[in-house]
């Protein structure tokens, strides 16, 4: 009698679920919940944040990323989790002018999310320093614009 029970309560759990799964996947659909990108929209989001460094503002480039984001940048060992450490990291940043470009590229496009990693090259005009890095940008859509949520980047290793 016991394991009669269980394997019911089992049953209406698994019941249960089912439906609660397709009812929320039918929800997402109908309410057209993921916004629809390409790779290449995601890959001019470092446009927008490369072109925001030009303006020399570090609340501009802080403008492109999520109230709840992190900035694990290549220069510094401080996590960088508000807003007024983001603008300190950057404030010291752009002092020397930088300029990225990128040099091999991965997109992967989620629902309202997406990553872009790979490698990049960051020339400082003021000094002429040129620092190859890594980088990963997760973004996120937040039913306005796409808006970094993680941003690491290190600088490349001496060996292979």
């Amino acid at each position: 009698m016991k394991s009669l029970t269980v394997a019911v309560l089992a049953l209406a759990l698994a019941g249960c679920a089912a439906d609660h799964t397709a009812s929320n996947n039918a929800s997402s659909a109908q309410s057209g919940s993921c916004k629809v990108v390409t790779e290449g929209e995601i890959a001019a989001l470092f446009d927008r944040w490369n072109q925001s460094l030009q303006t020399g503002d570090p609340h501009k480039v802080v403008a492109n990323y999520a109230q709840r984001s992190i900035l694990l940048a290549t220069v510094s060992s401080k996590p960088r989790l508000t807003v007024a450490d983001k603008e300190d990291y950057f404030h010291h940043f752009l002092q020397d002018s930088p300029s990225g470009k990128i040099d091999l590229r991965f997109v992967e496009v989620g629902c309202n999310s997406a990553v872009d990693a790979g490698l990049y090259t960051f020339t400082f005009a003021r000094t002429g320093v040129v620092v190859k890095a890594r980088y990963t940008y997760t973004y996120r859509w937040d039913g306005t614009q796409w808006l970094i949520t993680s941003h690491h980047s290190s600088a490349m290793p001496d060996k292979e």
